[in-house]
């Protein structure tokens, strides 16, 4: 007997920096086109997929306003780069035959459908593949927020956080060794230990709502598949 996916309506966070270069600015295509596939046969085994993208290999508001510039002038020009990246995304997508949709939280009709809460299900319900772009369409608010937000408006099941690293660790594993790995975290840990699984306001928003969080290793070929199909790939934050 065939095994079902263990989860029918995801949402996947991706940073800007998983779509970049070598330098971790820009687009690059092959990445682009790995990621795509790995996204096509997740909704091949007929699971919804909805996906929220950073913007840090293009723009980081957050950095820019660090530097002098007025904070929420910063956040939009992010919004604006996670539409590029979004726009780069849907291409990559429908260059292999996934029907997709771009919604923007801020309007823009001439790149992307305004976000609808009701349309962006029945998109999902149609076997689309819907994007969400421009975070929450408000300055102060991460696409980490965005994610949790969109997660708990279209009923996901989980959020699946995209990293370079196979799990949620103590300490940075890229700069000690004796880092310890997380198998899973409550939610309340997450933010007693200030761990860097999402920001705080995405924490409690997931929290209140019993939303399930996977933090996995996106390098890593396959790990969308084996995560939606119930194996025990990286860490899940749940209550």
């Amino acid at each position: 007997m065939k095994k079902k996916p263990r989860y029918r309506r995801i949402v996947l966070k991706l940073s800007g920096e998983a779509l970049a270069q070598e330098n971790g600015f820009g687009i690059d295509p092959d990445i682009l086109d790995t990621l795509a596939r790995q996204i096509k046969k997740v909704h091949d085994m007929g699971v919804e997929v909805a996906i929220v993208v950073g913007a840090g290999n293009i723009f980081r508001g957050f950095a820019a306003s660090a530097e002098g510039m007025d904070r929420a002038s910063a956040d939009y020009m992010g919004m604006l780069a996670t539409t590029i990246n979004s726009l780069a995304l849907q291409n990559a997508l429908e260059n292999i035959g996934v029907f997709t949709r771009v919604q923007s939280a801020i309007e823009m009709r001439q790149l992307a459908e305004p976000y609808i809460r009701r349309r962006a299900i029945r998109h999902l319900e149609k076997g689309r593949v819907v994007i969400f772009a421009a975070g929450t369409g408000n300055p102060y608010f991460t696409t980490d927020t965005a994610a949790a937000l969109r997660a708990m408006e279209i009923k996901a099941d989980v959020i699946l956080k995209a990293t370079k690293v196979d799990g949620v660790y103590d300490r940075d594993p890229m700069k000690d060794r004796r880092a310890k790995k997380f198998s899973s975290l409550r939610y309340i840990e997450v933010l007693d230990k200030n761990l860097k699984v999402m920001d705080a306001t995405a924490i409690s928003l997931c929290m209140d709502n019993s939303l399930p969080i996977i933090v996995f290793n996106i390098k890593k070929a396959e790990n969308i598949r084996k995560v939606v199909m119930g194996e025990k790939i990286g860490t899940i934050v749940k209550n």
